[in-house]
């Protein structure tokens, strides 16, 4: 993230301190003719990402590695207001007179992502998506008696991990995976069926961790069948394209909203989200933030639910989570306005369409994909090790091995497309295979 600008009292301030009259004086020391004078010669007109690379060096890896966490565009206009120091030093909201600010772009985050996922409400985000699926089980067990907790195994394993270290306490508590079909990568319907029950909780991954799309026309009907029942979205851009999650009647949708402003960095911060119904309200982790009327008639903002721990005593809390991601949630808001819905779906478009590509190159290779389900933006091929080396000898992050995880699959791959891989990347990938 750029570093903030100095108003110009701060920058006469420094000036003053440093003793020396203008910023110039700052890069005497470099010469002349290594310095930009006047304007910069640059052809015209440019989009945004086009521009930073006229004054970018080459990236020293061309990345094809997603797995949940995800390389997107993010308008200048994200960084320009999120840096505003209002923002920067804000803390939590708990006193809404001087909060408003605050509390409005929470607000909007959540109105946001509870219509992306066609539900009646979400909550004021989670540490990540991992934590929201936790969270989820835990509300499930809460809110039914549910004694069995479902995952596909498709399931990001992060996420499937976290799930395991909430619940590996729980008393009378079965977390049992629903294995996948090896061909399609989608969930063994046939696995599920038997296993649907008022006591059981249910979790899909739809697209799942190999990108793949779940048949959820079948699933939905067979999840309804148990007593509480999710779906996880890793990928928050896919809600750009795919139908709304709401849409196949779940209780919850979760999942991880890192794409939407947010830059990958070194794996984080990340951005959970978690949506529900109106029912369920009384039983979701985190807080919530309404709007309501001052005594003005006025619009205000509050915090219309916060049953953290924080707040109430510990045994009637819903959730031990102690951030908001406020500033992370700020620039998911921001993002989304800029791009707006049509925005949104290009960019979903774009993803999607740079996946196809590239499987088209790799096919003429003679690599195809392991599954032969459709998918959104990522797709499993095999390469070997002596492959995967040769790739990042030339720079090229081929994506993510996938034997740690399932070793069933040898030699498994997930590679990534974004709007930020260009044709040429992909050629060139496909190229040196």
């Amino acid at each position: 993230m750029p570093p903030l600008r100095p108003t110009d009292s701060d920058l006469n301030t420094l000036l003053t301190t440093i003793g020396i009259e203008s910023p110039d004086e700052v890069f005497a020391s470099i010469p002349a003719a290594l310095r930009l004078e006047g304007e910069a010669d640059l052809p015209g007109p440019l989009d945004e990402e086009r521009l930073r690379m006229s004054f970018q060096a080459m990236p020293s890896r061309i990345c094809f590695a997603g797995g949940g966490v995800y390389r997107h565009h993010i308008p200048a206009v994200v960084d320009a207001l999120s840096s505003r120091q209002e923002f920067y030093t804000a803390y939590t909201p708990y006193q809404p007179e001087v909060s408003q600010g605050t509390l409005q772009t929470i607000f909007e985050f959540q109105s946001m992502l509870a219509d992306l996922c066609g539900m009646e409400l979400a909550n004021a985000s989670m540490y990540d998506g991992a934590t929201a699926l936790a969270e989820a089980a835990r509300m499930a067990l809460r809110n039914r008696r549910i004694r069995r907790i479902l995952v596909t195994r498709a399931t990001h394993p992060s996420y499937r991990a976290v799930l395991s270290t909430y619940l590996r306490h729980a008393r009378g508590i079965e977390i049992q995976e629903i294995p996948f079909d090896p061909a399609t990568g989608q969930l063994d319907l046939e696995r599920l069926a038997p296993l649907a029950g008022e006591d059981t909780a249910f979790f899909v991954q739809h697209p799942n961790y190999f990108g793949v799309l779940e048949p959820m026309e079948d699933l939905a009907p067979l999840a309804a069948q148990c007593g509480f029942w999710g779906m996880v979205v890793c990928e928050a851009v896919s809600l750009g394209l795919l139908k709304p999650p709401g849409a196949y009647g779940p209780q919850v949708v979760l999942g991880e909203a890192q794409s939407f402003g947010n830059p990958p960095g070194a794996g984080g911060p990340l951005l959970g989200f978690f949506c529900t119904r109106k029912e369920f309200v009384r039983h979701m982790p985190g807080r919530l933030v309404g709007q309501t009327c001052d005594r003005q008639g006025r619009r205000a903002f509050c915090l219309t639910l916060a049953t953290r721990e924080q707040h109430i005593r510990r045994d009637k809390a819903t959730s031990n989570i102690c951030t908001n991601q406020g500033l992370c949630a700020l620039r998911a808001a921001i993002h989304l306005s800029a791009l707006g819905p049509r925005g949104l779906r290009q960019v979903a478009v774009q993803c999607a369409s740079g996946a196809s590509y590239l499987k088209g190159l790799l096919c003429e290779k003679g690599i195809a994909p392991v599954f032969d389900a459709p998918v959104f933006h990522e797709f499993v091929v095999r390469l070997s090790d002596p492959q995967r080396q040769a790739l990042l000898r030339e720079g090229i992050v081929p994506g993510i091995p996938l034997p740690p995880h399932y070793p069933e699959i040898s030699d498994g791959q997930l590679i990534t497309v974004t709007e930020m891989n260009t044709p040429k990347e992909c050629t060139c990938l496909a190229n040196l295979l």
